[in-house]
């Protein structure tokens, strides 16, 4: 695909988005909103003691109706999710209609939740003008029982049971499922499904493309009853539905034939699930109940309801594909026409403009597979993107607890009753994570920023606004506790898509700095005040997203009692530090009253990197090792460092900020401070100055990091030793040496142990598929080479190490960076022997045809063979490695393209303004 980014005229797609930015016309108003899983959330979750797995689960899902949001396959809705579309399935074979992924819950897997479905997102656009995605439906039984009883009777150190493992997709039986959208208009969406018969006989297939609104009539609210009816119409040819709601308006869905509609009620079979009477006898399951159970008075005979699919019987040859279309669209019939007159043209033109705009956004110098790998991960990106609608309040109301009166039942989430959560959120996967989680959304918004800056500005700055921020300032976590904590990490991100903005499209959005410095200054005083107890500058934070990395789960009080001050922890908060700081200095270039701010996030750097390098036990660097570790303070005043090679010790690089020149005349104040600081504790010169007190680097760059020329070397030759954290795809979370010296602490007559292990957890410290013990992790992997490049902009050439440790072979820190990324690519692309490892041993995956090219962008991958484990479809983080594709095919030793260039004030003001 050749790139097309010297073009002076906006590609088609980004004409759209520009409209959409600057115009105010609502080409986003549609998109892939709906969730994979709705059921076994927090939200859904009314029990007694909060086990939302087992209160609302997937067997009740066909029959209940949800209170928060819809889930479906392959689906779209508007983004209040008001109205719903997505595809439901049968077989003939199956005792359920499909219309959800399945998959099992936390207790039912031997490794934790899991789906246990295979699809593919395979195209779309930042407008979802154009959208494609592929679903592989097998056309015997779905092995439901097989699934839960034989991954229950396996234990932790067994593989996963999985879907291609039953037998079910044997001699290719099973349909591909092809479902793409084409927007005709902002309001109007063509539908297309390309059902494909890949077994060795004709086989029939009931397709039931399904329309419905989200039930907001009956959860004690006085919004009126959206309805759907049969639309009667001169052009008996086709089946219409004509859909009325409040805010919507109307809606009509047009079928391609005259194909019976089936009607019933989106509410809950509470005779099925509660034993009670139903308030209607058309409830949410009818439509299952009369295709797979052949009951027909569940149907509305009026042809009326709030739920309707267009019952397609299809007799599919062997090898051959059969096409449905559909339109939803505001269009009346009397204005329509023909409403498929111009459907293929239609088609035809999104996609072209499709990969018109992924022509702008690819490099050219990138090769085709990672052009594909580069699409399918922004395109999954794009297709994670969900309507999360949470008002806290009010579900705590439901659960009968007043969070406002002060003796108010303790309950999960109780102090966060200030949140209202009604947005298009990108969320980690639709399925196993269809929520959001602080630091993984910051990450998500690299990627984005690659086709949607607006976006993913939006994303950075949602989780700041009042809404969702805790008044106190710290930022929710994720759903299941918003009180946990997540890496600090917005302010970077903020940083970052500002400086890809400035240096891509010339100029750079400063008020959009200024939102988030205004928000993230109330965060960066929770932390300061509430992770640091004993006031040594050195912080916790708890288990702060590393799961089982630790000897202990950080974030239960210790078996030893006292407490743990965590290097990852501190680390965090010195890069917190650092982004702000930087923030500081792009505004104190308009506004010199900024450069007083700016003094405060240096002078609390200072005193990390003092409390970092305290002597002996005391300090979390290990002079013998060269190394960092969490220290254990013990309840009687002695501290032990815990001595485990992890990512924990790795993050303290993290923190690592290039000074540009302009920067130090913009803060004059700044540079003041750090001459009375170093006065005060001269010791500190060789860490804030890398090469020397005074000493300035290429470029007259100067450099804040936590490590000096000396200890970088140290920790980098851990780093790129391939006996430890150097993997042939990536940096491994927990270095190898510990595979055969595990490291043990004992307490009393327990004893806790770390080993290394390159693909699942073997214990259940966190429950479901935590497991940092090992794996390649993209979100830390693309920190450290964000590191690397800010070393190498102030180093430059002339510092050279061993990669990897012990080779002989000397790279300069950008090459490292560049070898770092090309091992976390080579987990996607074809090796020598032209498979890809993130298939591991699935052969269906790597050698056929209809396989070898849909990727999974999986949560974390395998530390030895970069097979795929975890979540399946988190292509959140994950999907991030677009952006280093992207990086690393723009950019060259000695440009840095992608981090800005060092550029004279006058320039800088020449493009700010």
């Amino acid at each position: 695909m050749k790139s097309q980014e010297n073009t002076n005229a906006p590609c088609i797609e980004q004409t759209r988005l520009n409209n959409a930015d600057e115009n105010g016309i609502p080409w986003r108003k549609w998109g892939p909103y709906l969730s994979e899983r709705q059921w076994g959330t927090v939200r859904e979750d009314y029990s007694e003691g909060g086990d939302a797995w087992n209160y609302f689960t997937h067997d009740q899902a066909r029959s209940r109706a949800y209170r928060w949001g819809e889930d479906g396959i392959a689906g779209v809705s508007d983004d209040k999710q008001l109205l719903c579309f997505a595809i439901a399935l049968w077989n003939g074979r199956d005792p359920i209609l499909k219309e959800r992924m399945f998959g099992l819950s936390n207790g039912e897997g031997n490794h934790g939740e899991d789906v246990k479905e295979y699809w593919f997102y395979l195209d779309n656009t930042p407008t979802h003008s154009y959208m494609k995605y592929l679903y592989k439906y097998p056309q015997g039984p779905f092995p439901y029982s097989d699934l839960v009883e034989t991954n229950a009777r396996r234990t932790r150190l067994e593989f996963e049971y999985e879907l291609l493992d039953t037998g079910i997709f044997n001699d290719n039986r099973y349909f591909d499922v092809l479902v793409e959208y084409a927007k005709q208009s902002p309001e109007d969406i063509l539908i297309q499904i390309s059902v494909s018969n890949r077994g060795p006989e004709p086989s029939t297939l009931r397709l039931l493309p399904t329309l419905w609104f989200r039930n907001t009539w009956t959860f004690g609210t006085d919004v009126p009853k959206p309805i759907a009816k049969q639309l009667e119409w001169k052009r008996s040819t086709y089946s219409a539905v004509e859909t009325s709601h409040i805010d919507l308006g109307e809606r009509y869905l047009y079928c391609d034939s005259s194909v019976l509609l089936l009607f019933t009620e989106n509410e809950t079979n509470n005779e099925r699930i509660f034993g009670t009477q139903n308030r209607s006898p058309y409830v949410k399951d009818g439509i299952n109940d009369y295709v797979v159970l052949g009951h027909s008075e569940v149907l509305n005979p009026d042809k009326v309801g709030t739920k309707v699919a267009a019952d397609y019987q299809l007799q599919v040859e062997s090898g051959e594909t059969t096409i449905v279309r559909l339109r939803l669209t505001d269009v009346a019939p009397e204005n329509v026409g023909d409403p498929f007159l111009a459907f293929d043209q239609t088609f035809q033109s999104r996609r072209e403009e499709a990969d018109e705009f992924y022509g702008t956004v690819i490099p050219e110098g990138v090769s085709e597979d990672q052009a594909l790998v580069m699409r399918q991960a922004l395109s999954g990106m794009l297709w994670s993107k969900q309507y999360f609608n949470y008002n806290l309040k009010t579900w705590l109301s439901e659960h009968g607890v007043d969070p406002m009166q002060a003796n108010a039942r303790e309950i999960r989430n109780c102090q966060w009753f200030h949140m209202i959560n009604q947005d298009v959120i990108s969320m980690p996967d639709k399925w196993e994570y269809p929520w959001y989680a602080a630091w993984d959304l910051a990450f998500h918004t690299l990627a984005l920023s690659t086709v949607d800056t607006k976006f993913a500005k939006d994303q950075v700055e949602l989780l700041l606004h009042e809404l969702y921020k805790h008044p106190i300032g710290q930022l929710p976590a994720y759903e299941w506790n918003f009180s946990d904590v997540n890496p600090p990490v917005h302010a970077w991100a903020a940083i970052f898509l500002y400086r890809m903005e400035h240096v891509l499209s010339g100029k750079g959005d400063l008020e959009f700095l200024k939102r988030c410095f205004g928000r993230l200054s109330s965060n960066f005083d929770w932390w300061i005040n509430q992770k640091d107890r004993s006031g040594r500058n050195l912080f916790e934070g708890g288990f702060l997203g590393l799961d089982n990395i630790g000897v202990f789960d950080r974030s239960a009080p210790l078996p030893t009692g006292g407490y743990l001050e965590q290097a990852d922890g501190t680390a965090w908060v010195a890069l917190f530090c650092q982004s702000m700081l930087e923030i500081s200095a792009e505004l104190a270039h308009q506004n010199p009253s900024y450069g007083d701010v700016a003094a405060k996030f240096m002078d609390q750097f200072i005193w990390i990197a003092r409390a970092m390098f305290v002597a002996g036990k005391d300090g979390m660097w290990d002079e013998e090792d060269g190394f960092f570790y969490d220290v254990l303070r013990l309840p009687d005043g002695t501290s032990e460092r815990l001595k485990v090679r992890s990512m924990v010790g790795l993050l303290p690089l993290c923190a690592t900020t290039v000074v540009e020149p302009w920067m130090r005349e913009d803060l004059p104040g700044v540079m003041d401070l750090l001459k009375i600081r170093l006065e005060q504790m001269p010791e500190l010169a060789d860490v804030l100055y890398a090469k020397g007190r005074g000493h300035v680097g290429v470029n007259q760059r100067g450099l804040i990091a936590l490590l000096d020329e000396n200890r970088l070397r140290r920790v980098l030759a851990r780093m790129l030793d391939e006996n430890e954290f150097l993997s042939p795809y990536g940096l491994r979370a927990i270095s190898k040496y510990h595979a055969e010296h595990p490291y043990i602490f004992r307490v009393g007559e327990q004893e806790y142990r770390v080993n290394y292990l390159p693909a699942e957890s073997d214990t259940g410290m966190f429950g479901g598929n935590s497991n940092w013990r090992g794996p390649v992790w993209m979100p830390v992997n693309i920190l450290m080479i964000r590191a690397l490049w800010q070393f190498y902009m102030y180093y430059g050439n002339d510092f050279r190490v061993e990669c990897p440790t012990g080779s002989g072979h000397l790279m300069n820190l950008f090459e490292v960076a560049e070898e770092i990324s090309r091992r976390l690519t080579g987990i996607f692309v074809r090796d020598s022997n032209g498979h890809r490892p993130v298939f591991g041993g699935m052969q269906k995956f790597q050698e056929d045809p209809h396989w070898k090219d849909y990727l999974l962008f999986h949560e974390y991958f395998h530390g030895d063979n970069g097979a795929g484990l975890g979540a399946s479809h988190q292509t959140g983080w994950t999907g991030a490695i677009a952006k280093l594709i992207e990086l690393f095919g723009r950019v060259e030793a000695g440009s840095l393209l992608a981090l800005g260039k060092s550029i004279t004030k006058e320039e800088r003001a020449s493009v700010q303004h």
